[in-house]
């Protein structure tokens, strides 16, 4: 019964999505994903049809794991096949409530898909994030800094634009001084996303897909360029999603667009303060 609910589900969000593809990629990403060692889909994170896309890549991919970014290790130990079958239980079991995600309903469908698969965790614990922002992505990785690049600097356009983007996430509220920290705390977050999906893959042969949002998704600096410095021949490959329109100029080479999500502006969060 569950699967015959989630079939019907997955087949209502078919509609609601266009997409852009670059040379010979399926026009819908999500009903006949590229084959790829690692499938990363990204995500507005409080968008419903985009958790129905990210729901329907993996139901075709049938994937060996699945990286959640909304996840420590240590949360998706807890998950089991039948907890999927209950999403209260699994909401309760993953403390989804407490740690500030858009509401579990949104992400069931994606579990519903996997029952099987090895869930796995890409996410860090807050203190971790806060101690990249003062110490940097380097010291708080260890031993894999180099193997995900974070012992190098970035190149200072990249490092320019990245503090430019969380100024502009952050509703161009922050301290100028803070945005080399967030960019930091940005970069151990894409590592500790890629190093959890390098490791499913090494353990169950693939494929991975990872669940995230589209800044960790993006191939150019994203979880996929870390990728490909720590693991060169894995196959790669990501989709992004937007809202209203697919954008003229994106790093994605696979975009798809949605309606956009109905929400107060973010915004207001910080002139309420």
């Amino acid at each position: 019964m569950r699967g015959v609910a989630v079939a019907a589900l997955l087949l209502l969000a078919t509609g609601a999505t266009t997409a852009r593809a670059a040379g010979d990629a399926p026009a819908d990403p999500f009903a006949n994903p590229p084959a790829a060692d690692v499938l990363i889909l990204g995500e507005v994170h409080d968008n419903p049809d985009h958790h129905l896309n990210q729901a329907r890549a993996v139901a075709a991919v049938s994937p060996a794991a699945v990286v959640y970014e909304m996840l420590t290790p240590e949360l998706a130990a807890r998950v089991t096949p039948e907890l999927t079958a209950d999403p209260g239980a699994l909401a309760t079991t993953l403390e989804w409530e407490d740690r500030g995600w858009p509401d579990f309903d949104l992400y069931a469908p994606i579990f519903a898909a996997s029952p099987m698969a090895s869930v796995r965790g890409g996410g860090l614990p807050v203190a971790e994030v806060r101690r990249a922002i003062s110490q940097g992505a380097a010291t708080v990785m260890g031993s894999d800094a180099a193997r995900f690049a974070l012992d190098q600097p970035l190149p200072s356009e990249e490092q320019d634009l990245r503090e430019a983007g969380q100024m502009a996430d952050h509703c161009d509220a922050l301290p100028p001084e803070m945005l080399p920290g967030m960019v930091e705390a940005q970069r151990l977050r894409d590592a500790a996303i890629a190093r959890a999906a390098l490791q499913a893959y090494e353990e169950t042969g693939g494929p991975v897909v990872v669940i995230t949002g589209n800044g960790h998704a993006r191939p150019d600096w994203g979880v996929p360029a870390l990728l490909a410095v720590a693991a060169p021949d894995l196959r790669v490959v990501a989709i992004g999603q937007s809202e209203g329109e697919v954008p003229a100029e994106t790093p994605f080479q696979l975009i798809a667009a949605s309606p956009p999500a109905p929400r107060e502006d973010p915004c207001l969060a910080f002139t309420r303060r």
